[in-house]
């Protein structure tokens, strides 16, 4: 069977969009879903999502990671979805949707969305780095001269040690730099480094909060191999994070036809 298919990207983190209302693609399909994001033998991405109908929302968001597995919240991916319903004319200047994580709500631009996440109750805190859920498990370090830093390597041995193997995590590494905090992310079932990830640099922001370098008290501005991004969060007293945006660019890149 025949599928178009839309090419977008957030901050070089690219993903596939189908348009599944008419739920023809078979979301158990998890050959198909890895095959197509193989950047050899298929299209080529990060990973896959497909926007489904769901009552009481604008849409559903359904995401794959690129190894074809069904997985976590994806912030970028989901700023990218939200630009792609915007094209569609099933959103305007607001969008409110769902996720494997829950509801979302997002305020549209062309080109540019702002994603409420969700809050963040619980951060584990130890001597060489931080735990936390932003709708996906992340674990965060700080490290110096992290342009030479081996995110690779460092991040798939974290990634598959022994209290991470079975489920995976993603791998974060963060520097403070002038203005900015730069993050480079190791991410489970990529199994690669990508170049960015939204839900990890919101575990960056709210770690660095935390650690009183966030480059303010209520937002932190965002690096990343593939570009710039803005958390915006509101620190409580216990620690806890709430009213939680990712903000950033979602861009078209192409789209075509491909057999399933």
């Amino acid at each position: 069977m025949n599928f178009q298919f839309y090419k977008y990207q957030g901050t070089g983190n690219d993903f596939i969009i189908i348009d599944n209302r008419d739920l023809k693609f078979d979301r158990s399909n998890t050959t198909a879903v890895k095959h197509l994001c193989d950047r050899h033998f298929g299209i080529g991405a990060d990973g896959l999502m497909l926007l489904q109908n769901k009552t009481g929302y604008d849409f559903e968001m359904v995401y794959y990671n690129s190894d074809g597995n069904e997985s976590s919240m994806c912030g970028n991916g989901g700023r990218c979805i939200i630009e792609f319903a915007r094209s569609l004319g099933i959103v305007k200047d607001k969008a409110f949707f769902i996720a494997t994580d829950g509801e979302h709500e997002a305020i549209v631009k062309p080109g540019y969305i702002s994603l409420k996440m969700n809050d963040v109750t619980s951060i584990e805190c130890n001597t060489d780095h931080f735990f936390l859920n932003t709708g996906s498990p992340h674990y965060v370090a700080f490290v110096n001269d992290i342009a030479a830093y081996n995110v690779f390597a460092k991040g798939k041995e974290i990634r598959n040690n022994e209290r991470f193997k079975a489920k995976g995590t993603n791998v974060n590494f963060i520097e403070k730099q002038d203005e900015s905090l730069f993050v480079r992310t190791y991410e489970r079932g990529v199994e690669d480094e990508t170049f960015s990830c939204g839900t990890g640099v919101t575990a960056a922001a709210i770690v660095a909060s935390i650690e009183n370098v966030s480059t303010t008290q209520n937002y932190c501005n965002i690096r990343t191999l593939g570009g710039n991004l803005k958390v915006n969060f509101k620190r409580m007293p216990d620690n806890t994070f709430t009213d939680i945006w990712l903000e950033g660019p979602a861009t078209f890149v192409f789209k075509g036809e491909v057999s399933v």
